[in-house]
């Protein structure tokens, strides 16, 4: 059986410099914390308006950005709408940033050694670099759909230019991971064709 011969100084270092992502990890897992109490935050203020809180009605419709022609003085279905798709936003972002973290963590740093746990996520068991940025360009795109379903509902409060720009940005994102996709496609069979 051979044995792989210890890496020179130079290479060694090289390779260990791999794990200065991991105060990035650590980070972003603490992005993760203000994410979550953030989204708690949010939903109780949703809950005390639901039984009559004016207070809290008051700092959801400041923190969605909400403007109506009269003072809001009760829960309505926009209002409810759009916490709803904040909370939905958070949650999509926060599923973006496990995957960075655990992808990100497998690809770049070290395993992780998860086969056979059942809390295993699927998509891990064949992650690459290519992989994580097509899962990354679709979590973004959902994301955007998020912020612009949000804009659309609340559209009185938005410039016409605000609106276009957000739908631009929004297709841009769109065509960015359907090239990050056909790509990906392609070096993929390209991999395959010099196997056989």
């Amino acid at each position: 059986m051979l044995r792989s011969s210890p890496l020179r100084p130079l290479p060694n270092l090289i390779f260990a410099s791999r794990w200065l992502q991991l105060p990035l990890y650590l980070g972003l897992i603490a992005a993760q914390a203000v994410y979550v109490f953030h989204f708690w935050v949010e939903l109780v203020h949703l809950l005390e308006a639901a039984w009559g809180n004016q207070d809290a009605l008051h700092k959801l419709v400041g923190s969605i950005g909400y403007k109506a022609d009269a003072p809001v003085t009760a829960l309505n279905e926009t209002v409810i709408m759009l916490v709803v798709l904040a909370l939905i936003d958070v949650v999509m972002i926060s599923n973006l940033l496990i995957m960075v973290i655990v992808g990100g963590y497998e690809t770049f740093v070290s395993r992780m050694h998860l086969e056979g746990h059942p809390d295993q996520p699927e998509w891990l068991s064949h992650v690459n670099a290519s992989v994580l940025k097509v899962k990354l360009a679709t979590a973004i795109i959902g994301i955007s759909s998020i912020h612009l379903l949000k804009t659309f509902i609340n559209a009185g409060n938005y410039t016409d230019r605000v609106l276009i720009a957000q739908t631009a940005i929004h297709i841009t994102f769109l065509l960015s991971a359907m090239a990050i996709a056909y790509t990906d496609k392609i070096m993929a069979a390209a991999a395959a064709q010099a196997q056989h």
